[in-house]
């Protein structure tokens, strides 16, 4: 028996074997059940999903001798003629190549003869957009009222271009495109009736390249059997149909997490060295990205259009990307991809985009910056405080990286620094200078948010007595320090071993006292008109001292 390719081969025959439409299927069985046969038929859709597999199938349980179910029987003689194309009442037209006004005269004609040897004469006009507007106007009437047993059904991937006039004289049914885990499923029980090996990876391949038509899948199918035979690997389905290796792509997520930039000249060298595409490159770049925020957002791969290894490593990057930087990588990859297309080195520009993406830096919303400030200031006016300071707890946040986002938040225990009893024989300013960084230090962990930015550019200028004379940048964090000063003092002590006081070196004694009076008069009505009803508002203006602006 001569060699059939597997689209012909697997045609499906009868109604239930149309994989993808049931919602048309499940209605033109229903229409003949209750004989609501309309006169003309439209079927709209893609390339490969079954439309003019369809009308075949319409056209045998219409016209089947023997239906079962309301489903053709394919053995009575009416349906083995339909399968070979013998029957006269089942005529096919190309509508490309009989386009023209004198075939459609001719089809009007033939019309008007009753079925020879069937219940209905069935016309299949197949991309009936390529019909002239003049052929399409002769054919009007006769398409509004055609003699009883006569039927029409048209078949068209643009149904766009398919004059109103026409569509309004017949049912409509849009098919779908096929989607990707159907088709894996139908090349599965494919490859099991033909004895190939092949696994799971290298059927989404085929599939995901066939983008929804199960002709275009049956048709790779045989391209990489005849190249594999009885076993079909990946690696080699990825080399026959040029595909890019999704690999590559999590390989470049992976890169953006750990700012590798050096990953960025590999993969464009890979690019580059297979043929690929680097448009299409783009494209499933984005797709990927679309896959981990689907993923963030929902928590599941449910809605994820690939191979189940892959599956897995998308539920990886939950909680390593936030939504709003992957909305920033995809609005950058896109305006990237369209700039690509007019790049005239392509090569050049993908390694430019990819080091941009791989360099942009995390973003915190507001919202998540005050839960992390929620978290980890020690003196909030609330229980929760109050309990973390009955055990000692300390956040453990470093000055220099004051970055907060939901995720990276964490509170633990400072260790206290050791004290540090100083004899008074050997208290010195050379003393004071030497302690002065690890005093710091400890203020900086316990007063982040009042202290820690300015608190290292103060430097200790001078010893008199108990007396330490320190310089300030500014009057703001001079007056910062100042409000404070109650906290520096009993931490001094503590610290140093020795009651201190502390005064500006800009400043006589007299003129500091003044500063604190008037400070600590300032900060006493602050705290009387500090009860505004919001406890975010209160805690701004009583411990970070800001002013209430009408």
């Amino acid at each position: 028996m001569a060699y059939v390719v597997t689209a012909r081969k697997w045609r499906p025959q009868k109604f239930v074997e149309v994989v993808g439409q049931e919602h048309i299927t499940t209605t033109l069985k229903n229409a003949i059940k209750d004989g609501r046969i309309a006169h003309a038929y439209l079927f709209a859709g893609p390339r490969g999903v079954g439309k003019t597999t369809t009308a075949r199938i319409l056209s045998k349980a219409l016209n089947c001798l023997n239906p079962i179910d309301y489903e053709p029987c394919n053995e009575c003689e009416t349906c083995k003629s339909i399968q070979a194309g013998q029957l006269m009442d089942i005529i096919e037209i190309d509508g490309a190549s009989n386009r023209g006004i004198d075939e459609v005269r001719t089809l009007r004609e033939s019309v008007k003869y009753a079925p020879t040897r069937g219940k209905y004469k069935v016309y299949i006009i197949d991309e009936v957009h390529m019909l002239t507007k003049e052929s399409f106007n002769a054919f009007l009437k006769t398409l509004e009222e055609p003699p009883a047993q006569t039927i029409f059904i048209f078949a068209t991937t643009d149904v766009h271009k398919v004059p109103l006039t026409i569509i309004s004289r017949c049912q409509r049914f849009d098919f779908r495109r096929i989607e990707l885990d159907t088709i894996k499923s139908l090349l599965e029980k494919i490859a099991k009736s033909e004895e190939i090996e092949i696994d799971d990876k290298t059927l989404t391949l085929i599939a995901r390249k066939a983008d929804g038509a199960l002709r275009d899948a049956e048709s790779y199918f045989d391209q990489v059997v005849a190249f594999c035979g009885k076993k079909v690997d990946s690696s080699t389905v990825t080399k026959i149909l040029n595909l890019i290796d999704d690999e590559v792509y999590f390989k470049l997520s992976d890169a953006v997490l750990a700012k590798n930039f050096k990953s960025v000249f590999e993969i464009s060298e890979e690019i580059y060295n297979n043929g690929w595409n680097f448009t299409d490159f783009m494209d499933g770049l984005i797709e990927h990205f679309r896959n981990i925020m689907s993923v963030i957002i929902t928590g599941n791969s449910d809605s994820i259009e690939s191979a189940e290894i892959f599956r897995k490593k998308y539920m990886a990057y939950i909680d390593k990307f936030s939504q709003s930087d992957l909305l920033r990588l995809m609005n950058f990859l896109n305006k990237s991809g369209q700039e690509l297309r007019f790049s005239q080195n392509q090569k050049l520009k993908i390694e430019i985009v990819l080091c941009h993406l791989i360099g942009l830096e995390r973003t915190s919303t507001i919202t998540e910056i005050i839960e992390g400030i929620n978290k980890e200031v020690v003196e909030l006016p609330t229980n929760l405080f109050r309990e973390q300071e009955k055990k000692n707890y300390r956040p453990e946040i470093s000055y220099k990286t004051p970055h907060f986002t939901a995720s990276n938040v964490t509170t633990a225990k400072v260790k206290e620094p050791e004290e540090n009893k100083i004899n008074s024989s050997e208290f010195n300013f050379d003393t004071i200078v030497n302690t002065w960084q690890g005093f710091v230090d400890s203020v900086s962990q316990e007063k982040t948010l009042t202290l820690g930015h300015f608190i290292f550019d103060i430097k200790p200028v001078g010893l008199s007595g108990h007396k330490v004379n320190l310089q300030f940048n500014n009057d703001e964090d001079e007056k910062s320090f100042y409000y404070n000063i109650d906290y520096i003092t009993k931490k001094a002590h503590n610290y140093f071993g020795k009651k201190l006081e502390f005064l500006t070196n800009k400043e006589s004694l007299a003129e500091t006292s003044t500063v604190k009076k008037n400070i600590e008069e300032k900060e006493i009505t602050s705290n009387q008109e500090a009860n505004t009803g919001d406890e975010f508002a209160d805690l701004i203006i009583n411990e970070l001292g800001g002013e209430e602006i009408s």
